[in-house]
């Protein structure tokens, strides 16, 4: 089985953290993806994430491609069902929504794409993926019919990463929701992190350099930011967030 993007990640983060950028599908054309990848790798962006909530179009294999052909960026797969699948791509990550209990999430889907992924040779990186509340309903929460753990609720948080990591998760995802307005709260990074092994990945509501240090000093590993940067791209506002990941946060 593969696993050279998943050694990369961990092999990078013992010397700096990591930022990646998500594009939807849905939302950006193949052209505009082309700019924000050429930026993005220019600004030092370790990796782009593409995927939706609800990909409505034949858009998906057009946007990676572009990406891939403009840049040396790692692509990674960020599906929200089985439709949402190119060989295009480097690798996927294969959610596990272990937030909720609907099983076409914890495992239906999974079965769906197996066939695919051992036909193409996709390198599937085990990911637990753990939908944070943060007051809004959003697109994951409406499609997924789950509950979200509530973002005061570290503790439940904590619990359900230290159980993915026990199935053998190689990621951890704590996730605001596409289009939320709050991030994950720091403290619950704090805690969820004080009980891994594993790289923990942020995303969902990042859309200011003040959020993106409060969550790496958390404890973030790779912070994950998305719809500020879909329709305008700022590459001296890249270089800002791409700094953050070289800093020193120490240990709390």
């Amino acid at each position: 089985m593969q696993t050279a993007i998943a050694d990369w990640i961990e092999s990078t983060l013992s010397t700096k953290k990591l930022l990646f950028i998500l594009l939807d599908p849905d939302r950006v054309t193949p052209e505009a993806a082309i700019q924000l990848a050429t930026q993005a790798e220019e600004a030092g962006v370790d990796a782009m994430l593409i995927g939706s909530s609800l990909l409505t179009g034949s858009s998906l294999a057009a946007v990676v491609g572009a990406v891939k052909g403009h840049s040396q960026l790692p692509v990674l797969l960020f599906p929200g069902d089985v439709t949402q699948l190119t060989e295009l791509a480097d690798a996927i990550l294969f959610l596990s929504l272990i937030s909720g209990r609907n099983p076409q999430y914890l495992i239906g889907e999974h079965v769906k794409a197996a066939p695919f992924l051992k036909r193409h040779a996709m390198e599937a990186i085990p990911t637990g993926y753990i939908l944070v509340g943060g007051g809004d309903l959003t697109s994951v929460q409406f499609v997924s019919g789950t509950w979200p753990v509530p973002a005061e609720k570290a503790d439940i948080a904590a619990v359900h990463a230290l159980a993915g990591q026990y199935l053998g998760m190689r990621l951890i995802y704590l996730e605001g929701g596409s289009g939320t307005r709050q991030s994950v709260p720091p403290a619950m990074v704090r805690e969820v992190k004080a009980n891994l092994e594993v790289p923990l990945i942020i995303g969902g509501g990042i859309d200011n350099l003040e959020q993106a240090a409060a969550l790496y000093h958390a404890g973030a590993d790779i912070l994950v930011i998305g719809n500020s940067f879909e329709q305008q791209v700022s590459p001296d506002r890249l270089r800002e967030f791409t700094n953050l990941t070289r800093a020193d946060y120490g240990q709390e």
